[in-house]
C-alpha cells in the first residue's frame, strides 16, 4: 500500500508502513479487504467533472444537469455521485478504507484538517450526519462548527447567496443538510469554498457512498451486484441511481404504485448505459438473487402527517424474515437509519447476522472523511 501524499505527513516513509500495516488487520478476518485495489490514489485522481445542477421542471424533482457557476480554481463541490467519472469515485472510495484503516490502529498524527475549519448547516436534525462529520473532521485535525435549524433559518432570516458568501470567509469547507434541494444548488453557486451535500429531499450522495464502502467490504466488490431497495422511491433511491449511471451494477426499487422513484433521474440512470435499472410494485420477485436488500422508512422528515396513510399503502414491504429468505442466504441487509423497528423492516432483519447496519452508520465518517480529502486536495 502506498503512503498519503507526502506533504500530508511528517515522515512519509515510516508512515507508508504504518499505513501498509494498519490497512492489513483493519481488512483481514471479518473486514474484508478490497480485492485487486489499490488503496493509493494514481495521479490525476483528484481532478473532478464540472458539477451540475437540478433545473426546475414539472417533475417532484429536479434532474441533474450543468449550471454556469463561479469557477473554484482546483476545488469543487459534493453534491451528486453522478458529477464524478467512475475512477474518481473509486479513488474516494479506496482512501475511505486507507484512511479508516489508519484511524483502526490507533494512529493520530495524520492531521490534513489542522488549521481548517467546516461550517455545518443543519435545516434538517441528525444524529448521524453531524457526529459523523464532525469527528471525523477532528480526527483529522480539524475544527467543525455546528449550525442548528435556528441559527441561520437560511433562506427566512437571510438570503442562502449571502450565506454562502459570508460562511466562505470563516471557513474551509461547509457541509449542509437541507430540505430544498435548490438550497444546496444556491450555496455552491455562490460558495467560493468546496460544499459537500449532507442531504437534501432530493439526493443523499454520503451516505451512498458509505454504503457503496461497505458493501466493498462485506462482498468483495461493488460492481455487478444486486442491490434491491424496498420501500418508498426518495433521496436515498435517487442516489442509488445517480451511482449506477457511474458503476456498473444492477439497481432494483420495489415500491407501491404512486411511490416511484423521480422519472427523469431514472431515466438519467438508464441513458448512461451503464447498470441495469428496474423499477418495480412487486417485493418478492425483486430480491431474488439479490447481494444487498436494502430499506429505508416510509415516511421521512417532513412528511410524518402521512405516516398513517403510507402504512397503509405500504403494506407489503415490509422487510420480514420470509422476504429475506426469497432473497437467499447471501444477500446482507442494509438500512440508512433511523430504522422504525417493526415497520419498514422487523426487529429478526435488523439484528440478524446478515444485517451490516451499523458497519454501514460507521462507514458514513470514513467515506465523508474521503470526500473531504478529495475536495481539499489531499
Amino acid at each position: 500500500m502506498a503512503a498519503i501524499s507526502s506533504h500530508c505527513v511528517s515522515n512519509p516513509s515510516s508512515r507508508s508502513s504504518l499505513l501498509s500495516s494498519a490497512a492489513s488487520a483493519a481488512f483481514s478476518g471479518d473486514n474484508a479487504h478490497l480485492p485487486g485495489a489499490s488503496l493509493a490514489l494514481p495521479a490525476g485522481s483528484r481532478s473532478l467533472r464540472r458539477r451540475f445542477s437540478c433545473q426546475a421542471s414539472s417533475a417532484t424533482f429536479p434532474t441533474p444537469s450543468p449550471v454556469q457557476a463561479k469557477e473554484k480554481s482546483e476545488l469543487k463541490d459534493f453534491l451528486h455521485i453522478s458529477d464524478f467519472d467512475k475512477a474518481t469515485i473509486m479513488n474516494i472510495l479506496n482512501r475511505a478504507a486507507e484512511v479508516k484503516a489508519l484511524l483502526k490502529s490507533g494512529e493520530r498524527t495524520y492531521l490534513p484538517f489542522k488549521g481548517k475549519t467546516m461550517a455545518m448547516i443543519f435545516a434538517k436534525p441528525s444524529m448521524r450526519t453531524r457526529v459523523s462529520f464532525e469527528t471525523g473532521f477532528s480526527l483529522l485535525g480539524g475544527h467543525a462548527i455546528y449550525l442548528g435549524p435556528d441559527d441561520i433559518q437560511m433562506g427566512k432570516r437571510e438570503e442562502t447567496r449571502d450565506v454562502a458568501r459570508v460562511l466562505s470567509r470563516y471557513n474551509d469547507i461547509i457541509m449542509a443538510r437541507v430540505f430544498a434541494h435548490q438550497d444546496i444548488l444556491d450555496l455552491a453557486k455562490y460558495s467560493s469554498v468546496p460544499v459537500v451535500n449532507g442531504l437534501t429531499d432530493y439526493n443523499h450522495p454520503c451516505q451512498i457512498m458509505a454504503d457503496a464502502l461497505t458493501m466493498i467490504e462485506h462482498i468483495g466488490q461493488l460492481e455487478g451486484t444486486k442491490v434491491v431497495y424496498v420501500g418508498d422511491g426518495n433521496n436515498i433511491v435517487h442516489s442509488w441511481l445517480l451511482l449506477a449511471a457511474v458503476i456498473p451494477f444492477h439497481f432494483v426499487c420495489a415500491c407501491p404504485k404512486g411511490f416511484e422513484p423521480d422519472e427523469k433521474t431514472v431515466e438519467k440512470a438508464r441513458q448512461a448505459g451503464v447498470s441495469k435499472i428496474e423499477i418495480t410494485n412487486d417485493p418478492k420477485e425483486a430480491v431474488r438473487g439479490a447481494d444487498v436488500v436494502y430499506s429505508d422508512v416510509w415516511a421521512s422528515m417532513g412528511q410524518k402527517e402521512e405516516a398513517a396513510y403510507r402504512r397503509q399503502v405500504f403494506k407489503g414491504f415490509q422487510v420480514d424474515e420470509a422476504l429475506m429468505k426469497l432473497a437467499g442466504p447471501k444477500a446482507y441487509f442494509m438500512h440508512c437509519l433511523p430504522a422504525e423497528r417493526g415497520v419498514e423492516v422487523t426487529d429478526g432483519v435488523i439484528e440478524a447476522p446478515n444485517s451490516i447496519v451499523f458497519p454501514q452508520a460507521e462507514n458514513r465518517m470514513h467515506a465523508q472523511n474521503a470526500i473531504m480529502l478529495n475536495l481539499l486536495g489531499f
